[in-house]
């Protein structure tokens, strides 16, 4: 009865390494669909979103034309100016608020340091670190 082999219910050590291996790939693989999915909502609602606005500032430049239209007409009317001239000067207004609205957003906009120096020098520090580490493994 000795030379009988013993057969163990537990499955061995190489299959169980093997079910988690499957395991997390099949999970790795639900989720990057379930990313991809979400990716792709977002994308929709975005899309949606942009939609609305587009026609919304077409609409609100509609409704900014006509009342330009209408600024200049009440000048030419309430005045002695002749429609020209009305048209010149709500033309001329515009013009100078555009002009300082542009400037001012220059001005933000070189404000804006796209690359914080902060991250820049702890990425540098950071890749210090690993070089001596890995430079120091070798030794």
């Amino acid at each position: 009865m000795a030379s009988e082999p013993q057969h163990s219910s537990e499955p061995s050590l190489a299959s169980l390494l093997g079910g988690i291996i499957n395991d997390a790939k099949d999970l790795m693989v639900q989720q990057l669909k379930m990313t991809k999915l979400e990716v792709q909502d977002d994308l929709r609602k975005t899309k949606t979103a942009a939609i609305s606005l587009g026609i919304g500032v077409g609409i609100v430049a509609v409704g900014g034309i006509l009342l330009s239209l209408m600024l200049v007409h009440i000048l030419a009317a309430m005045t002695a100016i002749p429609l020209w001239g009305s048209y010149g000067i709500v033309g001329g207004a515009f013009a100078a608020i555009g002009a300082m609205l542009l400037a001012s957003g220059k001005n933000k906009v070189e404000e804006i340091d796209m690359v914080p120096q902060r991250t820049v020098e702890s990425v540098k520090e950071n890749a210090q670190w690993i070089k001596e580490q890995t430079t120091s493994n070798r030794i």
